[in-house]
């Protein structure tokens, strides 16, 4: 029964309004199905709040870097079950905030915050519990490369974020100044076609299209397109379970190093592991936000030729620019 005889919400409402229409992997199979229904359960017959859900995970965080640093395998255990479901519990509060829509600023701050305190604390806490453990130096180290590795990805994720906010401006700038849609006027849709996103999150979360404005979508994404054409259907296949092509991201980093090793007893190669896929991943994002910087540099070319006086079509005529002949085609 719902709190105070109010309608409930079901599970299917939860998965439409609350699930992101791409997420890491580890996510959408192994936390989503548990918080999903945790969310549906916490909504209808609690009245907590996001903001003290947030702090559960913390405090679930914080155990968990207790239990590394205890000597013995089923310490380790401990650790990463209470790691895995202070992930969840990370995850339902913003569900529940997206859900009834209690989101605030300071939430969405202090989730941040509480994020980078709970990996730096578990991090700390398995490496030097596995030293004091074996006496192997190493795992201090180890301890060194974790949290760099989490710094790096947060940091590089928020700059990759502003510079396609950029390549965004820029083009709907031109677009402005060649006397086409204001640039107001060039909506997320658009953006989104064009392979620009404007996820400004570490997750790197894709916004929904909005209205199509009547500027063709530019694609910055062809250059990318012609070099990988056999990734565009490995994307597509994961797009169509909700997958993000991004499979080794900072979220699976985590796991792999707080919840893989510990279980499996194997924290020095999981790691290294995962931190060597990590940086794989971070190489092609950068490699493909080149390729559309390229592809950006001839739209725009293009979009500042035609609006010169007596310019025409002729003066592009032959040469092949990133111009979908589609108003919105999903790059």
């Amino acid at each position: 029964m719902a709190l105070f005889g109010m309608p409930g919400f079901t599970l299917d409402e939860v998965r439409a309004r609350t699930y992101k229409p791409r997420d890491a992997w580890w996510t959408v199979f192994l936390v989503d199905p548990l918080a999903g229904r945790l969310v549906t359960v916490l909504a209808n017959r609690t009245s907590v709040t996001p903001n003290q859900i947030t702090w559960g995970a913390f405090a679930l965080g914080l155990g968990s870097a207790a239990c590394f640093l205890m000597p013995g395998w089923e310490w380790l255990v401990a650790g990463a079950v209470l790691y895995h479901l202070s992930f969840v519990l990370d995850c339902v509060d913003g569900k529940i905030a997206r859900l009834k829509g209690t989101g605030t600023v300071m939430g969405g701050w202090l989730d941040y915050v509480f994020d980078r305190i709970r990996v730096l604390a578990c991090a700390l806490a398995l490496t030097w519990g596995r030293f004091a453990a074996t006496g192997e130096e190493s795992y201090l180290l180890l301890g060194v490369l974790i949290v760099f590795l989490d710094m790096l990805r947060y940091v590089d994720a928020l700059q990759v974020a502003k510079v396609r906010r950029q390549m965004r401006r820029r083009l709907s700038e031109a677009i402005e100044e060649a006397g086409g849609a204001p640039a107001g006027d060039v909506t997320t849709a658009d953006v989104t076609a064009a392979g620009v996103t404007a996820g400004g999150g570490p997750e790197e979360a894709e916004p929904e299209p909005g209205e199509i404005s009547s500027v063709d979508a530019v694609d910055l994404q062809r250059n990318f397109r012609a070099h990988f054409a056999w990734y565009i259907r490995i994307r597509d296949w994961l797009r169509d379970h909700r997958v993000r092509a991004h499979l080794i991201s900072g979220i699976e980093f985590q796991m792999a190093v707080f919840i893989v090793g510990p279980i499996t007893g194997a924290i020095v190669p999981v790691t290294l592991g995962a931190a060597a896929l990590l940086l794989v991943f971070e190489a092609a994002i950068m490699f493909k936000l080149w390729l559309s910087s390229r592809d950006l540099t001839r739209a725009l070319a293009r979009i500042r030729a035609t609006a010169a006086p007596g310019s025409g079509e002729t003066a592009v005529a032959h040469e092949e620019l990133p111009v979908d002949p589609l108003p919105l085609r999903r790059a």
